[in-house]
């Protein structure tokens, strides 16, 4: 069964089960003991360390390993707010940042501070300048993702790290999805990350901090990893992530090429073989096993199924999926169509078979969903239109709002209007975002007594 859901986490290097199995007998041992087996086992630490370091591009004495990525962000945001307290309680990040970053975030409000969104571009990249104007004399810290979880577009991080470093804000990056394809580049002043990313074993995390940033951390500490990270570690993970790292460098030129070429052939192939589709992120500037693409009139969890049952396995940041009943916040920040949407990331290896035989299914997939939900098909002109129309949709979840609305826009006459009455957050996205595919005009939003009325007006 194809496994297309690398961006969540890989699969296990073969790498990392053979270091994690051949350091289960070797650093079992306390490494801050000083007999052999606590020297044998410090060894290895010091070694994966080094490892960890290189691929990074920091100071061994500057990284840290860590319970997890997410707890490295954590750790990460609240030790720097902590020892930048003196100059103010103010941070800035990106409006597509992974959530541990947005917890983050909403703990520091929580507790009395304050935090400024940069917003995204459709393709959900920030501007560095907007950036930059985000800056304040309070600002603590400054957030910024390499590249994002969802759609795979790369930030500007080089140009947003020579702006922090002016303005002497020091730049945290969440390497989590890119530090397998290379280092992050520019004056990043910390950078965290999460091995099962790049086909390490969970539980593994980094959290570089490099010399000179004030960091203080946080939360009871102990003696091990400098402080920044209680408890004893799990010295084989350890070894398996920094050893797997070391495996997915060594070969990530040749499968930076093949995967973009696959992926390429997904984003041309979706938008040819399916209607109503959007493909989001950066064509260019992207991560080069990752793609997202959303479908009108499709429900995203039952897509999701659809495709596991015919044997893929992918995600979705849609709003219908099972999880949630809100829209992405990426795909809210983009701007871009959130109904129905399906992300691929390939894991390294994919042959191109399993690519093939992906484009084959998903057409059929998504028209059977579409059928199955009464999707419109494309309407004759109604011999006697209304000028105007009202659809209620309130209760109804994505896609039916905009269902209704497609089936009923060509009852009213070019120039003529349709309401839609809708109590569902996905619907202040979604049909802005039809109008723009079927080249209608999106009035706006107005009032209602339940939920909101989204008013477009007929163009063609």
């Amino acid at each position: 069964m194809p496994y297309f859901d690398a961006a969540s986490s890989a699969p296990l290097h073969p790498v990392a089960r053979q270091a994690l199995l051949a350091s289960l007998d070797e650093g079992w041992a306390d490494p801050a003991r000083l007999y052999r087996e606590g020297r044998r086992a410090a060894l290895l630490l010091d070694a994966a360390r080094e490892t960890a370091a290189e691929a990074v591009g920091c100071r061994p004495d500057e990284l840290v390993f860590t319970s997890s990525g997410t707890r490295a962000v954590h750790s990460a945001v609240s030790g720097s707010l902590a020892g930048r307290r003196r100059v103010g309680r103010h941070l800035v990040l990106s409006a597509v940042e992974h959530s541990s970053v947005l917890h983050s975030a909403a703990a520091l409000e929580a507790a009395g501070g304050s935090s400024t969104e940069v917003p995204v571009d459709r393709t959900g990249a920030v501007d560095p300048a907007a950036y930059g104007r985000a800056l304040r004399p309070d600002t603590a810290l400054a957030c910024l993702q390499s590249a994002n979880h969802e759609v795979g577009t790369v930030q500007p991080v080089a140009e947003v790290a020579e702006i922090c470093a002016g303005a002497g804000v020091p730049l945290l990056v969440d390497a989590a999805q890119s530090l397998g394809w290379g280092p992050v580049p520019g004056r990043w002043s910390l950078l965290a990350a999460s091995a099962h990313k790049w086909g390490g074993p969970a539980g593994v995390g980094l959290l570089a901090v490099r010399k000179g940033v004030r960091f203080a951390s946080q939360g009871p500490v102990d003696e091990r990893e400098s402080g920044r990270a209680a408890g004893f570690e799990n010295i084989p993970a350890i070894v398996a992530a920094a050893a797997s790292l070391r495996a997915v460098r060594a070969e990530a030129a040749a499968e930076d090429a093949r995967l973009r070429a696959l992926v390429d052939r997904v984003r041309a192939a979706v938008a040819a073989l399916v209607p109503d589709v959007e493909v989001t992120g950066d064509p260019v500037r992207r991560l080069p096993h990752l793609v997202t693409f959303s479908c009108l009139y499709v429900d995203g969890e039952t897509l999701l199924h659809e495709l596991d049952r015919a044997g893929f396995s992918v995600s979705s940041g849609s709003s219908c999926t099972s999880s949630t009943l809100t829209p992405s916040h990426v795909l809210k920040a983009m701007g871009v169509l959130t109904e129905g949407n399906i992300r691929v990331s390939l894991p390294a290896g994919t042959p191109e078979g399993d690519v093939d035989a992906f484009l084959g299914v998903l057409p059929g997939v998504v028209a059977e969903v579409r059928e199955r939900l009464g999707a419109p098909a494309p309407a004759a002109p109604s011999s006697a239109p209304r000028a105007s129309l009202v659809v209620d949709a309130l209760g109804r979840r994505c896609p039916m709002p905009v269902i209704e609305l497609a089936k009923v826009i060509g009852e009213v006459p070019v120039g003529g209007t349709v309401t839609v009455l809708s109590d569902d957050e996905a619907a202040r996205l979604d049909i802005p975002a039809w109008c723009a595919m079927r080249e209608q005009e999106y009035v706006g939003e107005e009032p209602a007594d339940r939920g909101s009325a989204y008013v477009v007006r007929r163009l063609v």
